[in-house]
């Protein structure tokens, strides 16, 4: 047996030298004969690498695995990481809030105070109607949207809405179960507005852009990232109401980034803004059309109703 195996070695031995030293060879012949046959015999080509594919695919899936579930893994870990950052974030800003929140009732408490010994006359709280937005009239020169609440719903024109935190635009048209709403970004907008921190009055213009800008306050006066709320200037529009940032642009008039995802407007809140003036100019519409006046209770109820898409 030994002998007979070592004669095969000897036997073979020429032959493995001869193999090795022509192996690239050997595979660049067999390149070859499978692009001749891959041209040649289209059919039997495919079938052949069907058959290999068929072949591989086991053991191919079976080395994924072991790669998927370290992949998995690693998912799993960066994850871990980042809800355990996302939950040491939240806390702070949690203790935050809470501060504010203290803040916050010392100053009502205070201003409940002030206005009791002042005598002052409270504004009135803002009704609040939710409407879905069910048209977008988006154009080149026009920047409305159409909403499913109307004059049945207790909408009326020149109302304020928002969405969110910031403000949208304000009612132009109104029907009875429908009415439009023009942006803050259409060109025809105005809104008195005013900085919050240095409490410098001016207008916002749309513009047509994503990004309206304010008028009548140069430049100067202006800092990049101050906030920008509604001013009530115009009887119908709450004080206070976020509208978005400054961004300075040089010596250009000063752009507004808003709060609203215009992206993402799909319901809106018509904000209802009464007045004893804006009450008396109804009352004297309604005597004049021949219609008793609507009371604030019928409103409230007309404005709490939900809506029907």
């Amino acid at each position: 047996m030994r002998f007979r195996g070592s004669r095969v070695g000897r036997i073979a031995q020429p032959l493995r030298e001869w193999v090795r030293r022509s192996a690239l060879a050997l595979l660049l012949l067999a390149a070859t004969f499978l692009l001749v046959l891959s041209k040649t015999h289209v059919e039997s080509t495919a079938r052949l690498r069907a058959s290999i594919a068929d072949l591989v695919a086991p053991v191919l899936s079976a080395l994924s695995h072991p790669v998927t579930a370290l992949r998995d893994v690693a998912g799993e870990v960066r994850q871990f990481m980042f809800l355990r950052d996302e939950v040491d974030r939240l806390r702070e800003e949690n203790a935050r809030l809470l501060q504010w929140q203290t803040a916050a009732r010392r100053l009502d408490q205070e201003n409940a105070v002030l206005r009791a010994q002042l005598a002052a006359r409270s504004e009135p709280r803002p009704i609040l109607l939710t409407a879905r937005v069910i048209g977008d009239s988006a154009g080149p020169f026009v920047r409305t949207v159409l909403l499913n609440a109307g004059r049945r719903d207790g909408v009326e024109k020149g109302q304020a809405a928002t969405a969110g935190l910031g403000l949208v635009g304000r009612v132009v048209e109104v029907g009875e179960r429908s009415s439009r709403l023009m942006l803050i970004t259409d060109m025809n907008a105005r809104v008195p507005v005013m900085l919050e921190s240095s409490q410098l009055k001016g207008l916002l213009s749309g513009d047509n852009s994503l990004q309206p800008q304010l008028i009548f306050l140069s430049p100067g006066e202006v800092k990049a990232g101050e906030r920008v709320v509604t001013s009530g200037h115009d009887g119908l529009t709450p004080p206070g109401i976020p509208v978005g940032t400054v961004v300075r642009q040089g010596d250009a008039p000063p752009k507004v980034v808003p709060l609203v995802d215009w992206n993402r407007l799909e319901y809106v809140q018509v904000v209802r803004f009464d007045l004893p003036r804006l009450d008396a100019e109804r009352a004297e519409a309604h005597a004049n059309a021949g219609e008793p006046p609507p009371t604030t209770a019928s409103r409230r109820g007309r404005a709490g109703r939900p809506l029907q898409p």
